[in-house]
């Protein structure tokens, strides 16, 4: 069968992407170092499932089953050949008492990825971000043990990092993939080519576009802002700080450079600029409360 395996060998196809390669941190030094085992443990299980959801060499029948196999994987330990991630998470579920629900809803965001390539408007897409990325912040926030009220302001963050992350690999998933998160209504509205994403320079109608989609962004990380402020857990609400400081600044470069042409992306440095900015702000709003002014 060549690469559509029917046995549970070898069932994760890792991409190469990891912790290192992604735009925001995960499980930075920020966290709590007790609980970075578990983030990192649903990142990797995160990543698995995503790289068969993207893997072009496996049908969409394939990548179901194999989607389908590390859902068992959360309720049932002994199952063998998942592959270290999946079987790793499933151990971290057990040892940590961690709800599956949110890796569950990540799952069906992959079942989705596997059979669907388009979204006819922008309630569509952020209804697939809401199983794609919400669950993650969802995630932290019960195992850091806050307030579900902060639900609303973690989805916002999350699902805005994913809509930065679809701009930024828009062309690649295009041309790859045929998948296209870009809302259709919005296509059309600014009379937009799709086969222009497999061009190296921006048409006029796709900066349009795309002006209009961040500003959508943008009224994400504008709840998202109301995050950090209502955490308990100070170490997680600088990380949520960062994230936000960071993913601001991606959104205003991906205004100024052209994502056809090259992948945007902050550069190391800038990135460390921007952190140390958010945790130095943030950590001046704490005192300022604490001294009650």
């Amino acid at each position: 069968m060549g690469n559509q395996l029917s046995d549970n060998k070898g069932i994760e196809t890792p991409s190469g992407k990891n912790i290192k390669t992604e735009n925001f941190p995960v499980a930075s030094y920020l966290i709590a170092k007790a609980l970075r085992k578990p983030i990192v443990a649903f990142y990797q299980f995160a990543r698995a499932g995503d790289d068969i959801a993207d893997n072009p060499q496996l049908s969409a029948e394939e990548k179901i089953k194999r989607l389908d196999f590390f859902e068992k994987l959360l309720y049932n330990p002994d199952y063998s050949g998942a592959g270290p991630a999946a079987a790793n998470f499933g151990s971290v579920i057990r040892q940590f008492k961690i709800d599956p629900t949110h890796a569950v809803n990540l799952l069906t965001a992959f079942r989705q990825d596997a059979v669907k390539s388009r979204y006819q408007n922008w309630e569509e897409l952020i209804n697939y971000c809401n199983h794609s990325a919400a669950p993650v912040g969802r995630f932290l926030l019960d195992l850091h043990q806050e307030n579900r009220v902060n639900y609303i302001f973690s989805d916002a963050l999350c699902n805005a990092l994913q809509l930065i992350n679809h701009l930024q690999d828009c062309q690649d998933d295009y041309v790859t993939l045929d998948r296209v998160y870009l809302p259709l209504d919005m296509v059309s509205k600014f009379q937009f080519d799709l086969h222009d994403l497999s061009k190296k320079v921006s048409p006029p109608a796709f900066l349009k576009l795309l002006h209009s989609y961040l500003d959508k962004v943008e009224e994400l990380l504008d709840i998202a802002k109301r995050l950090p402020g209502g955490l308990k857990n100070r170490r997680l609400a600088l990380e949520s700080a960062v994230i936000i400081e960071l993913a601001c600044a991606i959104t205003q470069l991906l205004r100024r450079q052209d994502v056809l042409k090259s992948h945007v992306k902050l550069s190391k440095s800038a990135s460390m600029v921007l952190a140390g900015k958010a945790v130095v702000s943030y950590g001046i709003k704490l005192i300022l409360l604490q001294m009650k002014i």
